[in-house]
Parts: structure tokens; sequence; C-alpha cells
């Protein structure tokens, strides 16, 4: 049971729940080290707890006895003592002398190394200057055995990290997640949780997402990719959770690769990754090697059945190419109508982006133009489909601060809610939608979605949108969405106009000088011409040019 706490301890409390909420659901996962601490941290005294916790959420790893002074613990030396006593702290740590610039004042750092003659020096520069005379680290008494300061730091990171990840699924979010919740600063959907739902179902599915994180910052460290390659081949990945990293993972080395002209080791990075787009990528460092009739014969196979809208677009380009690189005979190049245009000579902004300077212009009392971009569609999308988006399916949802479910951009998504989505979309057939996003709008305003951006949808638009907006296009781009989910929530056009006096709207795609369409903004606009919907892309140029 958690205990009462003053209100002061919040943090605390909120620590307290984490703890509870991993004993009830992963103790079957929890290392030896894991129980121990969840049980032993419960009995220590609260300043000792509260201590522990606020140098758990703060940034870095190395504190200043000087700098944990909080009123609800008191003196923060007697506080680490059971800490320290634990060897959850400690206060004889090695730190690095870029790790003591974090921690002192520029005053004190030319104290301690009598470099008053660098005063005039930023911190960055003194650093540098001291670099290559203090490389070896050390404790922070031997550093500044003048200072009456004690420094403590923590030694139980990588066991924090893996109660976290446990918790959250993930590493990305943090335990200030419930101070925000707290505050309302962010809300989310209450969905239906058992004590079986969470992220990993194995203890060795925690260790292949550490070890897939160890990886990917090892690469972005600069070590050798070949290395991280290797490390990465020996872990099962069988999970589609864990998978799902691993191919990410694999596609971002790959890249790095290309970029240093590693062709043939990015080949073999991208054949090992069954991601979308690393097929693409494949033919293409083909023909960068010279292997014409290798990438044209995978395009050909791609072609005949490619994995989404953007492979099939880079295929159009790459296929002839290709053939004229091995004197084939070239098939007629299908024409592609043009969007309307639109030109404009606008003053230069001197604020504002050329987007909202088209907006500006075009607005008129009867017909207002409104800066969209992506938010729009998707949000009235997320307004419609809510239920069918927040049910609580198996390998969905594991903790309450989650703002959409895991397997959003898995490829079975909308197949495992087919029967959800059908019924969402059905209301499209009449009225009905508009009823269920507004009451949506009303009952869910704030909540956290993939889709809602609330920011951008206010009353007005909402309205205007739902009597201007045909069904019909409604129904089309949202099954759009649904078909690919990564790709197509990016790239709708800026700005769109309505016309509610005769019920009508037309989309705008701006292009300031010397900016052109990007391929996921073709898709759009092409899939727009397909379905009859008004796109106008208006390229400006300035008035002073």
């Amino acid at each position: 049971m958690q205990p009462q706490l003053d209100p002061s301890l919040y943090y605390l409390c909120n620590f307290h729940k984490a703890l509870a909420w991993l004993r009830e659901r992963h103790h079957d996962l929890l290392l030896a080290e894991e129980q121990a601490f969840l049980r032993r941290f419960g009995e220590l005294a609260l300043p000792s707890q509260a201590l522990l916790v606020r140098m758990i959420m703060r940034k870095g790893a190395h504190f200043r006895a000087s700098k944990l002074a909080y009123a609800e613990i008191g003196c923060p030396r007697q506080a680490a003592q059971a800490l320290l006593d634990a060897g959850w702290i400690r206060h004889d740590a090695e730190l690095s002398l870029a790790e003591l610039f974090d921690l002192l004042r520029k005053e004190e750092l030319l104290e301690a190394f009598a470099a008053r003659a660098h005063k005039a020096l930023k911190k960055p520069e003194l650093l540098a200057q001291l670099a290559t005379e203090h490389s070896q680290p050390r404790p922070f008494a031997a550093w500044c055995p003048g200072l009456d300061e004690q420094v403590y730091s923590l030694a139980i990171d990588p066991l924090c990290e893996r109660l976290r990840l446990m918790f959250f699924g993930n590493l990305q979010q943090d335990w200030s997640e419930f101070v925000l919740a707290d505050l309302g600063i962010f809300r989310y959907e209450p969905v239906a949780l058992s004590a079986d739902s969470r992220v990993f179902r194995r203890r060795a599915e925690v260790d292949c997402y550490l070890a897939l994180q160890r990886c990917r910052e090892r690469g972005e460290a600069g070590e050798p990719i070949a290395a991280v390659l290797q490390q990465i081949a020996t872990l099962d990945c069988a999970t589609p959770f864990l998978a799902m990293r691993r191919a990410k993972l694999l596609f971002r080395l790959g890249q790095q690769l290309e970029r240093a002209g590693e062709l043939e080791s990015a080949l073999a990075c991208y054949a090992d990754c069954p991601g979308a787009g690393a097929r693409l990528r494949r033919i293409r460092v083909l023909e960068r090697l010279g292997r014409a009739a290798e990438a044209h014969a995978l395009a050909s196979q791609a072609a005949a059945a490619p994995e989404n809208e953007a492979e099939a677009q880079g295929l159009e380009r790459m296929l002839p190419r290709l053939g004229r690189q091995l004197g084939l005979a070239q098939a007629p190049k299908p024409k592609t109508p043009a969007p309307a245009r639109l030109d404009l000579r606008l003053p230069r902004p001197a604020a504002h982006s050329v987007e909202y300077g088209v907006k500006l212009h075009l607005s008129e009392p009867d017909a207002p133009v409104h800066y969209v971009e992506n938010s729009l569609i998707c949000s009235l999308f997320g307004l419609l489909c809510w239920p069918a988006i927040f049910a609580p399916l198996p390998g969905a949802f594991f903790h309450p601060f989650q703002s959409g479910p895991l397997d959003l951009l898995s490829p079975d998504f909308q197949a495992r809610r087919a029967d959800l989505f059908g019924a969402c979309l059905a209301q499209l057939d009449s009225d009905a939608y508009k009823s269920t996003i507004r009451q949506t709008y009303a009952d869910k305003y704030g909540i956290q979605s993939p889709f809602v951006f609330w920011n951008a949808l206010d009353q007005e638009l909402l309205e205007q949108a739902l009597d201007c907006l045909p069904a019909a296009h409604l129904r089309a781009w949202f099954r759009r969405l649904l078909g690919d989910i990564r790709t197509n929530r990016a790239g709708m056009p800026d700005l769109i106009q309505f016309w509610p006096a005769q019920r009508r709207y037309r989309m705008i795609e701006v292009k300031g000088p010397g900016d052109r369409l990007q391929d996921n903004q073709r898709r759009w606009l092409a899939f727009c011409a397909e379905h009859g919907m008004p796109v106008d892309v208006c390229y400006v140029q300035w008035a002073d040019a």
C-alpha cells in the first residue's frame, strides 16, 4: 500500500505509483537487483527516498550537495547517507574534466585551476585550453581540494533505465509524465488495461531493446558501423515490436554507410532490413555501384508489387533511367495532369512565413483561408475514428501515458481494427459523422492523440470544414491515411479556403521563390486530382525581386 505523503512530495508519490505498477505487472521480469531495489526503497526514510527521486528525475548523473536544497527534504547530506550506505549513490565517483565543468561556475574553475590569466575565455574555450593537461578523470575532492563541497553521483542509472523502459515501453518518456499529467499539461485517453498489459513478455525482450538502444548510440557516436552490425546480428528480435525497432535501426545505419561512401556495406545492410524504403535504397546503391542490370531486375520486381506509393513513385523515375543505361526500349511515360497553378507577386514578409502571407492575401470576409497543412484532415480523421484508434486491443496499450496505440505504424494496424474503422467510416454515408465529430471534439478536447491537432483546430474551422468538405472527399482522404499512416499523414496542402455560403472549398499548396514540390506533396496532389478535389499550387515571387 502506498504511503500518504505530504503534497510537496508529489514526485515521490508518483514514483511510488510507478514502482507499484512494476511490482504488479512485471514482477516475473525483474532481476534480483531490481526486486531488491523496489523492496528496500520503501524502507528508507522519506527524505532519503525524496532525494534519490529528485536525483533520478534531474538531468545528468552528478550533483553538488549545495544544489540539492529542497525544503521538504531538509539537509541533503543527512538524506544522502542512507543512499550511500545502499550503494545507490557515490561521493567518490571519478569525473572527467567536461563533467567537472558542468558542475562548477566559471569563477570556481578559474580558482581551482589557478587560471585567472584565462578569465576572458568562455567556459567552452577554457575547457579546450585545459583539456590536454587534464585528460584523466578523478574524484571531485581531487579536482577541487580547496572547495568545501560534496558531489553525489547516481550509481543506479542502468537500473533506473530498465525500470523506466519496462513501465513506458520506450526510453523517450520519463518520470516527468506523471507531473505533466497531474498538472493537466498532458491529458491521456483512459484505456482499460488489464494486470497483464505490458510491452515485454520475457526478460530477454527487455535486454534486446536495451541492446538495440546501445547499438544506436554507438552508431551515432561514430563507432565503426561494421562492429555495430555484428552486435545487431546476435540479437533475437522475434517480436513484431522489436523487429520494427531493428529494421528502423538498420535503415538508419545503411544511410550512414551510404553517406560515408561504403556502398557495398550499405547494400548488405539494406538487404537485411525488412522495413519500408529499404528496397528502394538497395536499388539506388546498386545503381551507384554501376550494377545497372541488378538494379533494373530488382526495380522491375518491386514495380510488380510496390510496398507503398512512395516506392512506386521512386520506381517510376528509376526504371526509365536504368533502362536507358542498359539500352532497353522505353515505354511511353504516362502523362500526369498538372495541378491548377496560381502565381502571386507579394511584398517580402518581414516577420511571417510565405504561407501566412498568401493566407492574408487570399482571405476574404466571405471566403476565409486557414493555414492547416496536415492538421485539418488528420484531425477530422482522428475525431471520427477515435473509438477505433483507442480500442483496447492486445498489444496496443500498456500504461496510462500513451498518446496512441503502440502498433499505430505496424502494417496490420488497420486490419486488426477493420470492423471498428468500418463502423466509423460508415457514418459518412449520412450526416451522422458530423454529430460524431462535434461530440468527440467536445468530449475529448485537449486529450493527446496521434492525429488530432487541438491547437490548430478551433470551433470556427471545425464548423466550416464540416459544412464545406464533401463526405466523399473525407472518405477518400481517411482511407488513404489508413493505407499508410507513416507516409500519408504528411504532405497535404498548406492552406484551405472555404466559401461557406456555397459550401465549397479549395486547398492551396504554397511554394516560395526557389521552392519545389516534395515527393509526398506530389503524391497528395495526384491523389486529389484523381478524386476531383480542388487544389491549386501557388507560386510566390517577391514584388521587390
